[in-house]
């Protein structure tokens, strides 16, 4: 069993021997690889993001960008009416119910704690600006990922926006 873990380990491209030491790993790509690729991950301007604000717009509604005076930077301020709309990614938010939060297979633990971590800071960030007395919508990115849902999210967005509620979300789950 060893000689034939370590022939496939030898077997391995350079880059990719450092990841193979571990046999227990899945990934296919050394460390460096892997973190050249987590890097290029974008926080803003995300296909969701521009998605949502292409809604917004073709609604009527303006908006500022990553307002970094507020709680959290929100993807999307309308400070006229004083409303805050953050845009999720499902995994990197943890979205309950949702097909696309699942937890890696590889260091479940590491992601584990890094994953609750962000659900903690968005539950800060969101009670920090409601209780500034901002309105917040968190739309999740299940809610748009389906083209069928650009022709009417701008009506679910101006529906929340016009409504009175303090907080809400949009979401691809159903309840």
């Amino acid at each position: 069993m060893m000689r034939s873990l370590a022939r496939l380990i030898l077997a391995l491209p350079e880059a990719s021997r450092s990841c193979a030491k571990a046999p227990w790993m899945v990934d296919i790509v050394g460390p460096e690889a892997r973190s050249r690729m987590m890097s290029g991950i974008r926080g803003k301007d995300t296909k969701p993001e521009v998605r949502v604000r292409r809604a917004l717009f073709a609604a009527g509604f303006r908006f500022r960008l990553h307002r970094r005076d507020l709680p959290g930077a929100p993807d999307v301020v309308l400070p006229g009416r004083r409303i805050a709309i953050f845009i999720h990614g499902c995994f990197w938010h943890m979205h309950e119910g949702c097909h696309l939060a699942k937890l890696p297979a590889t260091r479940p633990d590491f992601w584990k704690v890094k994953l609750e971590g962000n659900v903690m800071r968005d539950r800060r960030n969101i009670e920090a600006l409601l209780a500034l007395n901002w309105r917040v919508l968190v739309v999740w990115e299940c809610a748009i990922k389906d083209k069928a849902m650009d022709s009417t999210l701008p009506k679910a967005l101006a529906a929340w926006i016009r409504g009175t509620e303090r907080f809400g979300k949009i979401s691809g789950v159903k309840p």
